[in-house]
Parts: C-alpha cells; sequence; structure tokens
C-alpha cells in the first residue's frame, strides 16, 4: 500500500505556482498570461516545463484557449473535473463508458453549434484542425488539436454546461487519445472526419454535422477498445507503464 513519497518535478512546481497566482488574483479571469518564453524567462525553467505546466492548468479548467496561440484565465474551474477523474481514478468508470457518454453529448453538442456558431467558433476550429494537420508526427501537437477541436465545438453551443461538460472529461479524452494515436491510419482517418465535421457546422446544417459526429465517435471507440484489448483491458497508459 505505502510508496515512497516522490520528489514533485519542475513543471508541477511551476503549475502550482501558477495557481497561486490565480487564487491570489494577482492573475483574473480573462488576463492573458505572459508568453511561454516570457514565462520561462521568469521562472527560470525549461520551455518544456512550461508547456507541461500549461497543460495541466488547462486540463484543469484553470486557463483557456481563446485562439491565435494565447492563454487566459478562465472562471473559477469547473468542479466536475476533480469529481470525475476521481471516479475513474476509483474504477468507477471507464473509457469505454466515456465513449458512450461522449456519444451522448457530443453529436448534439455538433448540432447545435451549426446553429449557433459564430465566425469566431469556426476560426477556432479551423485552428484545431491546422493542428492536427501540422501534427501528424507528433502524438502531443496532433491530439492537443483534436481535443481543442472538440472543445471549440462545445463552446460553439454557447451552452456553458457544454463547456463546462467538455472541460471536465479533457484530460482523460487526451490520454485516451494519445493510446490510440500509434494505431495506424488512425490520426488521419480522425483528421479527414473532423474537417467533415467543421464543414457541416460552417454551413448551417445540423443534422448533417450530428450524423458525422456519431461516425467519428464510434469510429474512435472501435480504435479504444482495440488499444484497451492490446493492454489486457487496462487503461493503455497503465499497461505501457506496468502497472496492475
Amino acid at each position: 500500500m505505502f510508496e515512497p513519497i516522490e520528489r514533485k518535478k519542475v513543471y508541477e512546481l511551476l503549475a502550482e505556482r501558477l495557481v497561486q497566482e490565480i487564487s491570489d488574483r494577482r492573475l483574473n479571469p480573462g488576463d492573458e498570461l505572459p508568453r511561454e518564453r516570457h514565462l520561462a524567462e521568469a521562472y527560470r525553467v525549461g520551455r518544456s516545463s512550461v508547456r507541461e505546466a500549461l497543460r495541466m492548468l488547462e486540463s484543469k479548467g484553470l486557463i483557456a484557449s481563446p485562439g491565435g496561440g494565447r492563454l487566459v484565465v478562465a472562471e473559477p474551474a469547473n468542479p466536475l473535473n476533480q469529481s470525475l477523474a476521481l471516479l475513474l481514478q476509483l474504477q468507477d468508470g471507464n473509457l469505454r463508458e466515456l465513449f458512450e457518454i461522449r456519444r451522448v453529448l457530443e453529436v448534439e453538442f455538433a448540432g447545435l453549434a451549426a446553429l449557433r456558431r459564430t465566425d469566431e467558433d469556426l476560426e477556432v476550429m479551423r485552428a484545431a484542425v491546422r493542428s492536427m494537420e501540422g501534427g501528424l508526427e507528433s502524438a502531443e501537437r496532433y491530439v492537443g488539436g483534436d481535443v481543442h477541436f472538440h472543445m471549440a465545438v462545445a463552446a460553439a453551443t454557447h451552452n456553458r454546461m457544454a463547456t463546462h461538460m467538455m472541460q471536465a472529461i479533457r484530460d482523460v479524452l487526451r490520454r485516451a487519445l494519445l493510446s490510440i494515436y500509434h494505431i495506424p491510419g488512425s490520426p488521419e482517418r480522425s483528421l479527414g472526419q473532423h474537417r467533415q465535421i467543421l464543414e457541416a457546422v460552417a454551413a448551417v446544417r445540423p443534422e448533417q454535422a450530428r450524423e458525422r459526429m456519431r461516425a467519428h465517435l464510434l469510429r474512435v471507440e472501435k480504435d479504444v477498445d482495440k488499444a484497451l484489448q492490446g493492454a489486457g483491458g487496462r487503461a493503455p497508459e497503465d499497461a505501457k507503464e506496468g502497472k496492475g
């Protein structure tokens, strides 16, 4: 049961420092964070540590990306984030159930986004697709773009609860998508389907957007099943680390 306490990594310490800045209101909702290079210089850490710390904060809903490479302090954190993470940690839920919920939620999100999206929403989606295109050789960049696309679709509904729900599954979703990145052809197939969803949303075709999102999620769910089978039914990231 008991294991030695590991030392915290630099990016974890940096993430804690940034959280403190937010909780102390030195950084307020809507404030733009300094660029990566400036943060690295200010805290005297490597840029890779800055990137990982920012990813942690973004996955927790503390900061958000409004587009254009900017990061801003988000509204107060979504309490669903930690609740869902705890449920999965306690094995009171699994990836298959997560993807069932995605189909329930995101298919309708796509339809609403097609009806309500603004030009700014579309640009955020296009930027996410470009990130996927440019990241086909990089798991982190590709999956980052993938997750941002789905977050952008939820945001385009202009329903705050939709955004909160997607933020709640964001980190778990990211890990699931990383697990299938190396399945031959999976990234390319997903990229094509994201383009089709974007096309339907841009053309204000809600039913088509729903159909394309449903087809995409069903295909990704099958890839996740393959990854789980290859990992002996465990979460793929656990199998890679020899956890059981």
